[in-house]
C-alpha cells in the first residue's frame, strides 16, 4: 500500500439547500465574480437558484454559459478574456465536469501573462490563482479535489493537463437539490458512473487505508440510492445519498487515482464529443472482470457492500456477480452496452487509446497498462 499523504484545499459544505448560502460564502473572498454555468441549468431553473442566492447578498457578478458539449481551450480563452475585462475578484462555477474544468482553468490562468497554448504544451503556471467556488451538479468528477485540470487542446482535440495550485478551490458546495431536475434514469446512470470511478479508485496502486475507507462508505451510500428496498431503515432521499457518495468518491480519487475507464472516457470525449458518462459505463463491467484477475478480494468486498453478491460468496463468484449486476442495470436503463453502438469505428477508438497512453495518469491505473493494453480493453467492450 502506498504512503498516506492527505492534502485537500477546499472547505466542503454538503447538504440540501446549501446553495441559498452561496452569497454569504462568496463575500468572504471578494465582491465581483464571473459565474460560469452549464447551459443546461437554465432549462430547469437551476441557474436561477444560484443567481438569486448572489443577488440576495448584493454580490456583483455576470454569467458565462457559452460552453459546448466538450469545453476546449477556445472556450477557456473566451471566458478568460471576459473575466479579465471585468477585473473580477473570484470565480463561481456550477455544472458538471466540463463546466468546473473551464472555471478551474480560468482561475489558474487569470494572472498569467503567457498564451494558453504555452500551458497546454506543458508550461506550469506560476501566478497566484483567483479564488474559486464550485457547486457540482453531478456526483462524479475525478478532478474536483486534485491539482490537475484536463482541458481539450482545440488544435488537436487531445486532452492536456493543466497544473493548478493546491489552494485553487476555496469552497466546494454539494447541494443535492441541484440534481432535482434529473430523471430517475439519469440519476441511476450517474450512480453507475460514480460506482465505476469508486471501483477504479479502490483498485488503484495509490490506494491507502483512507481512500479505501472513503470508497467503501461511498459504495454503501450509492447502493442505498440505487436499490432503496435493500433496507427499510434508510429514509434519506436518493439525491442526497448520491451526493454524499459522489463527494466521498471524489475525495477518494484525490488520495489515489482514477482508472482506465475514466481515462478513456476523457480522451474519447475530447476527440469525438461523446458523453464521458456513457463511455465509462459501457467499460465498467470489463474493468470489474479485469480487476478480478489480480485483486479479486477487493472486487468481492465491493460486490458484497453493494449487495451484488451474497455475503458468503467466494471472491471469483462475487466478482462475476458484480459484473453481471452492472450489465443488468445497463440493460434495465436501455442504454448502449457496447462501444460499437456509439457510431465510432474501432480505428477511431484506437486513436483515443493512444491519446490516453500519452497522459501521466496511465502510470497510476489499476494495473500497469500501456496504450496497447487500453486498446485491448476497448476491443473487449466493442
Amino acid at each position: 500500500m502506498a504512503d498516506f499523504i492527505f492534502k485537500i484545499s477546499p472547505n466542503i459544505v454538503l447538504g440540501s439547500y446549501t446553495t441559498t448560502r452561496l452569497g454569504q460564502f462568496a463575500l468572504e473572498y471578494g465582491k465581483k465574480y464571473i459565474v460560469i454555468l452549464d447551459p443546461i441549468l437554465k432549462e430547469f431553473g437551476t441557474s436561477q437558484k444560484i443567481i438569486q442566492a448572489l443577488q440576495d447578498r448584493n454580490v456583483d457578478f455576470f454569467t458565462f454559459d457559452e460552453i459546448p458539449i466538450a469545453a476546449d481551450t477556445e472556450t477557456i480563452e473566451t471566458a478568460l478574456s471576459l473575466a479579465r475585462q471585468a477585473h473580477i475578484h473570484g470565480i463561481i462555477a456550477s455544472g458538471g465536469g466540463k463546466t468546473i474544468n473551464v472555471a478551474k482553468a480560468v482561475a489558474t490562468l487569470y494572472n498569467e501573462d503567457r498564451n494558453i497554448y504555452d500551458f497546454a504544451d506543458d508550461v506550469n503556471p506560476t501566478a497566484e490563482p483567483l479564488p474559486l467556488i464550485i457547486l457540482p451538479t453531478t456526483t462524479r468528477d475525478p478532478f474536483i479535489f486534485t491539482d490537475k485540470t484536463p482541458m481539450i487542446d482545440a488544435r488537436s482535440s487531445k486532452i492536456k493537463l493543466l497544473k493548478n495550485a493546491n489552494n485553487l478551490c476555496r469552497l466546494s458546495i454539494w447541494d443535492p437539490t441541484l440534481t432535482s431536475s434529473l430523471t430517475d434514469k439519469q440519476l441511476s446512470a450517474m450512480g453507475i458512473e460514480t460506482l465505476c470511478l469508486a471501483v477504479e479508485t479502490y483498485l488503484s496502486p495509490k490506494a491507502t487505508f483512507f481512500s479505501d475507507m472513503l470508497i467503501e462508505k461511498a459504495v454503501q451510500l450509492i447502493s442505498y440510492s440505487m436499490e432503496p428496498t435493500q433496507t427499510l431503515n434508510v429514509t434519506t432521499p436518493k439525491e442526497l445519498l448520491l451526493t454524499q457518495g459522489g463527494c466521498m468518491t471524489s475525495l477518494g480519487v484525490a488520495t489515489a487515482s482514477m482508472g482506465a475507464a475514466s481515462l478513456l472516457a476523457q480522451t474519447i470525449n475530447a476527440r469525438y464529443k461523446l458523453s464521458r458518462s456513457l463511455t465509462s459505463t459501457i467499460l465498467f463491467p470489463y474493468i470489474i472482470e479485469d480487476g478480478a484477475k489480480y485483486k479479486s478480494d477487493k472486487i468481492a468486498t465491493l460486490a458484497k457492500i453493494l449487495n451484488a453478491a451474497p455475503k458468503d460468496a467466494d471472491n471469483d463468484s462475487a466478482a462475476a456477480a458484480f459484473a453481471e449486476y452492472i450489465r443488468r442495470l445497463i440493460a434495465k436503463m436501455n442504454i448502449p452496452a457496447r462501444l460499437k453502438e456509439l457510431s465510432l469505428s474501432i480505428e477511431q477508438l484506437s486513436l483515443a487509446a493512444e491519446d490516453a497512453g500519452e497522459l501521466e495518469f496511465v502510470n497510476s491505473l489499476q494495473r500497469s497498462m500501456t496504450s496497447d493494453d487500453l486498446f485491448e480493453l476497448i476491443k473487449q467492450a466493442y
